[in-house]
């Protein structure tokens, strides 16, 4: 009969098999689709325009729509019955971070249609269509995330697989699209300042999509093509965060889910004021670093070098800084006796992939700044600099991701019910008596043998009602002594306690620190500071085509690292 039952369980997961790697090639080929429009359309291929890519992906936005809309009202209708949920996927801190992206993605969206308004005369009516239907997109996904981030869908499981897989490419697409536009005008703006550092010798040809027609109120059309590309990054984030959380949606259909309770882990301020102050120093100072950068970049030989020179420097000491402080962290795990969790948890499984997989981009750009500089003939002073930088940026994403990941599989302190203390306040002779077991019978399996007996009491206990005097006089009299031994034990106790608070305070400070540098390192590439481009010396070892090509490839990735590391060491802060 057992095998019966087994060979049915093991017929029954072949469909849902099938509908997962069909619904994947179905996402591959959607997203394969996409990004070989978005190319031909980045190179001017012939006969592919603009409004083609953005029909593409506004057809792709109302697929999911409709979609949503559909899970959304078979869910209302069935929300009396009692469905699974993954404790792991959409924490709260995350929800709140996507829907900070997507209020400044509508914000960009509402540029993008006043920028159509003011050039409707020359621009094709999908760039008016797109941003209204980016808009209504964005708020109902966010809504569909707040709700059913944590579902494991049982339920239309083959349909599901494919509307979830849609709109993670659908998602990826429009990431990519916005990554294409952002790079395009970085690239521009880097073609003319490599000119004020001397290299006249590569050729400038300015990529420009610029509408062909004048604008109505010329000042509204340079604040909304200008605001546009400083808001791409956080619209970037958006949709790379939401399909990672659709991708968890999609790996938890029809997945078994232990019902057990997860211990929520609130962020708390208290004990992290160290790693906070020097955190949001270095916060502060890479802010106004890159506001000095932007400004002196481009503006003559002397400035961009002295720019670039200011910024490696800043950058070497804030590196130096987190591998201390990473090298801390790993050395105080490697004090503790603490088991790994190793049980299925498809979101913490991901964090893992994608803190490795795009911490490659960054150790692409760095392993070709090395090798350009080994390789160059003429070195100007400032190229020195990005050779200690390029190390420190790959030892740097070493430490961290492993202090991450070891962070994020390790299993959270539990509490022991005997140890926590019980205390019953009697009326007794006026006095409040405290029932609390010694800590060294706890330790030793001792409190509470018979499960009629009282636990002796701290410090003039009772050991029963039905003591005669002698007795009570006698435990009076072996109060004194008693009361050293339960002193030696309490101060054994404390002690290893308050050595396990410092190593956690020590270990949330860390994480804390690590959370505002990667959000500071977050901030230069994100808005347009990248010795990548206009250090100028990978150019000429390489060629400027082939390295443009890698800054674009690896960049984008390595923008990612940053903000996903960021999200991470929240998580391992609130855990700690």
């Amino acid at each position: 009969m057992d095998e019966v039952t087994g060979a049915a369980a093991v017929g029954s997961s072949y469909p849902q098999k099938n509908a997962e790697i069909l619904s994947s090639q179905y996402g591959i080929n959607l997203f394969l689709a996409g990004l070989l429009l978005t190319f031909a359309w980045a190179v001017h291929a012939v006969g592919i325009s603009k409004s083609h890519l953005l029909s593409y992906l506004i057809t792709l936005m109302l697929i999911q729509l409709l979609w949503m809309l559909w899970y959304l009202c078979r869910s209302c209708t069935q929300r009396r019955l009692i469905q699974d949920k993954d404790t792991h996927a959409g924490a709260r801190w995350l929800k709140c971070g996507i829907t900070l992206f997507a209020v400044i993605t509508l914000v960009l969206d509402s540029f993008k249609i006043g920028y159509y308004i003011d050039f409707s005369n020359c621009l094709s009516p999908t760039e008016g269509i797109f941003p209204v239907t980016h808009a209504v997109h964005t708020i109902l996904q966010v809504y569909f995330l707040w709700c059913h981030a944590k579902d494991v869908i049982q339920s239309f499981k083959t349909l599901e697989r494919f509307g979830v897989i849609h709109s993670v490419f659908t998602n990826l697409l429009l990431w990519t699209n916005g990554v294409l536009t952002e790079s395009k005008h970085q690239l521009n703006e880097h073609k003319e300042r490599l000119i004020t550092l001397g290299f006249g010798n590569i050729t400038i040809v300015l990529d420009d999509h610029a509408p062909q027609c004048n604008c109505t109120t010329t000042t509204l059309c340079s604040i909304f093509s200008q605001g546009i590309y400083y808001l791409y990054p956080f619209n970037i984030e958006y949709h790379i965060l939401a399909s990672t959380m659709l991708y968890v949606l999609w790996k938890n259909i029809g997945r078994k889910v232990e019902h057990h309770q997860q211990d929520k882990t609130p962020f708390k301020f208290h004990g992290i004021t160290v790693g906070m102050i020097f955190g949001l120093i270095v916060l502060t100072s890479t802010i106004a670093i890159v506001v000095v950068y932007l400004i002196q970049i481009g503006g003559s030989k002397i400035k961009s070098e002295l720019a670039l020179t200011m910024f490696y420097l800043h950058a070497i000491f804030v590196l130096a800084l987190m591998c201390t402080a990473g090298i801390v962290a790993l050395l105080i795990y490697r004090l503790e006796d603490r088991s790994l969790d190793n049980s299925k948890n498809p979101a913490r499984k991901l964090d893992a992939e994608l803190l490795v997989g795009t911490a490659a981009g960054s150790w692409l750009l760095s392993w070709g700044s090395i090798l350009a500089i080994i390789c160059a003939q003429a070195h100007p002073k400032y190229t020195w600099y990005n050779l200690p930088y390029s190390v420190l940026v790959i030892i740097e994403k070493y430490i961290q991701n492993l202090f991450i990941i070891e962070s994020i599989h390790r299993e959270q302190e539990k509490v022991n019910d005997d140890i926590k203390t019980l205390r019953i306040v009697t009326i007794s002779r006026g006095s409040t008596l405290s029932l609390t077991p010694l800590y060294k019978e706890i330790y030793n399996g001792r409190a509470a043998r018979d499960p009629g007996e009282v636990p002796c009491l701290l410090k003039g206990s009772i050991c029963g009602r039905e003591s005669d005097g002698a007795g009570v006089a006698k435990e009076e009299m072996s109060q004194d002594n008693s009361s050293v031994v339960h002193s030696a034990s309490d101060f054994s106790f404390y002690s290893r306690n308050s050595v396990t608070n410092n190593k956690r305070r020590i270990l949330k400070n860390i994480a804390a620190f690590l959370f505002l540098c990667n959000l500071s390192l977050w901030i230069p590439p994100a808005f347009g500071c990248r010795p990548e481009y206009d250090n100028g010396l990978e150019e000429i070892v390489f060629g400027f085509e082939p390295w443009i090509i890698v800054v674009n490839l690896a960049m984008p990735f390595s923008i990612f690292y940053r903000m996903h590391s960021a999200a991470s060491l929240f998580e391992v802060n609130c855990k700690t």
